[in-house]
């Protein structure tokens, strides 16, 4: 299934160079999938053409790391689920249980198929999805964490809140109970600085209030 699922993303999205890797990873339609800046690390497929880039450099330890700094990504993106594809399973491994009991045993993973070989996946091509994508951000109602936590504006469906500076992001994903850490500069599975995800029953893309680009330091 992961496999047939990769392949299906490459060969619908191989028109463009500007894709690093397709992904298994991150909750909540089954068949949604997003463009990524963020590197995920955790079930992936990479073009052959990026493999043979990358092969001679490629460094004995912490690859995941290493393949999220601005050197090694320039500026391509990954393609996500939105519900995931791949599930930890425990505390113990190499990342020594980091993140597991606060966000990691609690996701869910997809146990529908989905065929994608049937959908459209056009609107992942980078100038349909930044006309689109963008664009239903930017013209989402904006809310405050509050208004969305207590469930205000309920007939809205789909909501922004916007984030100032880095460690605004910070506190804010903090009350969403999402995962506030930057890699490279870039919040996980974050696209032009937004993260997008599940709330008491409505999508909230966490946004910035002026986008200007990572900060390329590691955080």
């Amino acid at each position: 299934m992961h496999t047939f699922f990769f392949m299906i993303v490459v060969l619908k999205c191989h028109v463009t160079s500007h894709l690093a890797c397709v992904n298994c990873e991150v909750i909540s339609l089954l068949e949604l999938l997003y463009r990524s800046d963020f590197f995920p690390g955790l079930g992936w497929m990479l073009r052959k053409e990026l493999w043979q880039e990358l092969s001679p450099k490629w460094p004995a330890g912490f690859w995941d790391d290493w393949m999220r700094e601005p050197t090694q990504r320039k500026d391509r993106v990954c393609i996500r689920p939105e519900l995931s594809r791949t599930h930890t399973f425990g505390e113990q491994g190499v990342s020594q249980g980091q993140f597991y009991n606060q966000h990691l045993k609690f996701n869910v993973m997809n146990n529908e198929a989905v065929d994608f070989s049937k959908e459209d996946l056009s609107y992942l091509l980078k100038d349909h999805y930044d006309l689109k994508y963008l664009k239903r951000v930017a013209e989402c109602p904006l809310l405050t964490i509050h208004q969305v936590m207590s469930g205000e504006s309920v007939e809205a469906k789909e909501v922004r809140v916007e984030y100032l500076h880095e460690n605004d992001f910070v506190a804010k994903a903090r009350m969403f109970h999402v995962m506030e850490d930057f890699k490279a500069g870039v919040p996980r599975t974050a696209y032009h600085g937004i993260i997008s995800f599940m709330c008491n029953g409505r999508r909230v893309h966490l946004a910035p209030t002026n986008w200007t680009g990572y900060n390329k330091r590691s955080l």
